[in-house]
This record gives C-alpha cells, sequence and structure tokens, in this order.
C-alpha cells in the first residue's frame, strides 16, 4: 500500500511556494526567514538544499511593502462599498490591504483576486461570492465571516484564524495548513483536487495540521483533500466525499461520518475512534492503510 507521504504530487517549486507562505514570516526577515522557509519545504537549507531552493533564497523579502503594507485605507474600502452598484462590485484586486482592520465589512461579491491581506482583521466580514482567487492571508483573523459561495482558488490561508468561518457552497482550493476553523462551515462547499487551471494545473485543498474541531463538512467534496495531522475531533462529516483525500495523522475522534466515502481514501496513522455512523460510512473497510490506523 502506498504511504501518504509518497503520494504527494506537489513539484519542488510549489513545494517552495507553499511553505513561502509559513505563518511565522510576517515576523522574520532576510535570510533566515528564507531559510524557515527551505526548512519546512524540504528539512535542509546551505549546501546541501535542492539547487531550486537555494535559487529561491534570495527572492525572499519579507520586510518588503508587498507583505507589511497597505496601499488602501478602510474609509476608502468604506467609500467603495457605499459607491458600489449590482453591476459594478467592489475591486481591491491586487491591492495591499496588509494589517488593515475592516472587521464587520460588507465585502460580498468583492474582487480580491491576488490582493495582499496579510495580519489583516476581517471578523465578522461579509466575503459572500467574493472572489479570492490566489489571495494572501497569511495569519489574519477571519473569525465568524462569512464566505457562502466564494472562490478561494489557491488561496494561502496558513495560520489564518477562521473559527466559526461559513463556507457553505464555497469553491475552495486553498491552503489552510495550521490554521485554526474550529466549528467552521463547510456544507456543500467544493474543496476536491478537480479544479483546474491552465497556469496553475492541478490545485486542491490543503489542511495540514489545521484545527477543524466541530467543523461542519456535510456533503463536501473533499476528494484528494490534505487534511494530514488535521484535527477534526466531532467534525460533521455526513454525507462528505473522501474519495483519495489524506488523512494521514489526522484525528477524527469522536466525528460523524455517516454516509461519508471513503474509498482510496489514506488513513496511515489517523485517529478513527468512537466514530458516529461508521456502520453507514461508505467504503470505510478499504480505506488506504486502515491496518495502520487507530481504530475501536
Amino acid at each position: 500500500m502506498t504511504n501518504a507521504t509518497t503520494r504527494h504530487d506537489f513539484t519542488a517549486q510549489r513545494r517552495i511556494a507553499a511553505a513561502s507562505t509559513d505563518p511565522r514570516r510576517p515576523r522574520l526577515g532576510g535570510l533566515l526567514a528564507a531559510s524557515l522557509v527551505l526548512v519546512t519545504a524540504f528539512g535542509t537549507v546551505g549546501p546541501t538544499a535542492p539547487a531550486a531552493a537555494q535559487d529561491m533564497l534570495q527572492y525572499l523579502d519579507l520586510k518588503s511593502d508587498e507583505f507589511t503594507k497597505a496601499d488602501v485605507t478602510r474609509s476608502e474600502i468604506e467609500a467603495m462599498i457605499a459607491a458600489r452598484s449590482a453591476n459594478a462590485p467592489i475591486d481591491l484586486s491586487a491591492r495591499r490591504l496588509n494589517g488593515l482592520d475592516l472587521s464587520g465589512l460588507d465585502l460580498s461579491g468583492a474582487n480580491l483576486q491576488s490582493a495582499r491581506l496579510n495580519d489583516a482583521k476581517l471578523t465578522g466580514a461579509n466575503l459572500d461570492r467574493a472572489v479570492l482567487d490566489q489571495a494572501w492571508a497569511l495569519g489574519s483573523d477571519f473569525t465568524g465571516a462569512s464566505f457562502k459561495g466564494a472562490s478561494l482558488f489557491s488561496t494561502q490561508l496558513m495560520g489564518a484564524k477562521l473559527d466559526g468561518a461559513d463556507f457553505t457552497g464555497a469553491r475552495v482550493a486553498a491552503d489552510f495548513s495550521r490554521a485554526s476553523l474550529e466549528r467552521a462551515t463547510f456544507t456543500g462547499a467544493d474543496l476536491s483536487a478537480d479544479m483546474r487551471n491552465q497556469s496553475m494545473g492541478l490545485m486542491r485543498g490543503v489542511f495540514r495540521s489545521s484545527n477543524l474541531t466541530g467543523a461542519t463538512f456535510r456533503g463536501a467534496n473533499l476528494a484528494r483533500v490534505v487534511l494530514e495531522y488535521a484535527r477534526l475531533n466531532g467534525a460533521d462529516l455526513t454525507d462528505a466525499n473522501l474519495k483519495g483525500a489524506e488523512l494521514g495523522g489526522a484525528d477524527l475522534t469522536g466525528a460523524t461520518v455517516k454516509g461519508a466515502d471513503f474509498e482510496e481514501t489514506d488513513v496511515n496513522s489517523a485517529k478513527l475512534l468512537r466514530l458516529d455512523g461508521k456502520a453507514e460510512a461508505r467504503n470505510l473497510s478499504a480505506a488506504v492503510n486502515l491496518d495502520r490506523a487507530f481504530t475501536d
């Protein structure tokens, strides 16, 4: 059987890109930050690191305006909201909103593609139907925010706080590694690896080491999603599609799995204890590495 750690389809460049979104980055700069990123991606730096990693070292400047400054104010955004119309949604694409407090704002339908929202505060914000494709929001606070029907394609949310956020019906192929998503809702959301873009290739949701305690994934498409070492204690996975998902080391203790499909799901070292609806789960007995999972 194939171990979860050998199934990743990420190239070296993609791993560097994912590692470069480490939530510790905004606190560091220069060579130290770059080294930290590369340790995450490859486990080593210096002369023994892959050539691609060494080449990337010179491009990482975490103190640049791109990651730390804003080129618009909250007042200016509020003015945009007041002036918008149904046919002309707010356009904040490629804008720098780093560190801004945008709590409670109605950004529904806004174009935030490629925007920079690192360390921003958007608690309770309305982002329904917003486009956040390729946006960066490292370490940002989206507690209680609504993303219903939003698009998050190749969005970087590593280390972000999204407790209680609502992604109902959203299209999500984002990186939530080390993010907190307690009680978040993904009902009917598409987080699968079936989203393609000519320039980006195959994308999928990544929740590696994320806190998803009590999160709701009822009917969500989680095919090939990465959930390695995620905390899914008490999560609701009713009727979720987990085909080919990577659950290595994840903790599903007390999760509801009624109707969930585990076909080709890798559960190596996962905790599958006290599962609710276990008898009604689909293909659980045929999950990959089930003999290496913790079961009762």
